[in-house]
């Protein structure tokens, strides 16, 4: 029997305590009331989709938020148990919960190990107080290094742990500070990420009208080279741009992502791509919640054509896959591999994007040999000015100069 293809779901979870000062995701503080019904909509939307999705195997299932750990371990395990119920799933399959270090008990984490949730991934963003007050996170350094022994103790044997970098007024001893806690508590994985000013946050506001300093541009550049160095001599694996992990611990969920894969997004403001269309849906989850409450679950939702909560949709063509592919490539350590882009889309990379890869090697962004190209160290600061070029109808310009971060 041919083995079927392999599909990644994902949960958005929209419910917090309250919104982070930084925070532009689609979040929503004051809806927990919601959550009971909201989970009904979750099973409902996978029900729409079982007969379309069935030709896929899930390999990874992941809740992200928003705040996944404010949902109930039963409506967690229900979730699980509704989607094994509903589609082929692999053996042993990485599924991953997002989890606020403010939100977590030592038997909540218990009962969701034994749900099947077998990764978790803490939100800490800081082990320095005043970053975290700076932040709005409700959590203190300390409740983060609670929450951590906690999940050891419960079982999970698989911890990632988020920090930002580049906040308005942090200093290198700070971040060294921060990573150096981390460090000290030994997790499978790290992500490290910029700080992002988005549009009308408090964060972006408070920077804007001078009460805050703005983020260094050079120090966020000294910072990610101080944690590439610091996690390369702790035998952390740089896979991705923000990404590190020790040995066989890279996220099998994001990785789906990062080569272009198939996944099913479900929930408010969840987002697709499968079977040639990427698609969104509506952000707002009461609006969600209404129109699955009355959609008919007996009919198999296709990919490519608007459910009751789609927002947006889009063909991909094969100009976009090929682009979308290589840009997304390009952000892993292993880059892209020239044999295997050509089995996929029948065409030689090197043909196709000769003059990009001439440019962006001369430069010192990529470096490529008989087998692929990749992002150099270089590269990395300025992975914005590389993807662009792989743009489809892009006009090549000069390279932004070194120091600023991707």
């Amino acid at each position: 029997m041919a083995e079927l293809p392999e599909l990644s779901l994902y949960f958005h979870i929209p419910f917090c305590l309250s919104r982070c000062r930084y925070c532009d995701f689609n979040s929503y503080a004051g809806l927990g009331w919601l959550i009971p019904q909201y989970v009904d909509a979750l099973q409902e939307e996978m029900q729409l989709y079982a007969k379309a999705a069935w030709q896929f195997e899930v390999k990874t299932a992941y809740f992200g938020g928003g705040t996944p750990s404010l949902l109930p371990q039963e409506a967690v395990a229900r979730l699980l148990e509704t989607a094994a119920t509903l589609f082929p799933t692999s053996p042993g399959m990485e599924v991953t919960l997002e989890a606020n270090p403010g939100t977590v008990k030592p038997s909540f984490l218990a009962q969701l190990r034994q749900s099947g949730v077998n990764r978790l991934s803490l939100g800490v963003q800081s082990f320095s107080d005043r970053e975290l007050r700076l932040l709005g996170r409700i959590h203190s350094s300390a409740e983060a290094r609670e929450a951590y022994r906690a999940a050891r103790q419960a079982g999970f044997q698989n911890i990632n742990l988020d920090l930002l970098y580049a906040l308005p007024g942090q200093t290198i001893k700070e971040w060294h500070n921060s990573l150096a806690s981390a460090l000290r508590l030994a997790p499978e994985h790290l992500s490290l990420y910029p700080l992002t000013l988005e549009p009308d946050t408090p964060l972006s506001d408070a920077v804007a009208s001078g009460s805050l300093p703005p983020p260094d541009a050079d120090l966020a550049a000294d910072i990610y080279l101080l944690a590439s160095d610091r996690l390369a001599r702790e035998g952390y694996i740089h896979y991705e741009i923000s990404n590190w992990a020790l040995p066989g611990r890279e996220c099998q969920h994001n990785l789906t992502y990062w080569k272009n894969g198939p996944y099913l997004g479900l929930g408010a403001g969840a987002h697709s791509h499968l079977g040639g269309y990427r698609w969104a849906n509506i952000p707002s989850p009461t609006e969600y919640v209404a129109n699955l409450g009355r959609a008919k679950t007996s009919e198999a939702q296709q990919p490519g054509l608007p459910s009751p909560v789609t927002a947006t949709i889009e063909p991909v063509d094969r100009d976009l896959e090929i682009a979308d592919s290589v840009i997304l490539g390009l952000r892993l350590e292993e880059g892209i591999d020239f044999a295997g882009f050509a089995r996929r889309f029948g065409i030689e990379l090197p043909a196709l994007y000769r003059q990009q890869i001439e440019e962006l090697t001369g430069v010192g962004l990529i470096a490529g040999d008989g087998r692929g190209i990749r992002l150099t160290a270089r590269g990395r600061l300025l992975g914005n000015e590389v993807f662009l070029r792989f743009l489809p109808r892009y006009e090549p310009s000069p390279p932004a100069p070194v120091g600023h971060c991707s």
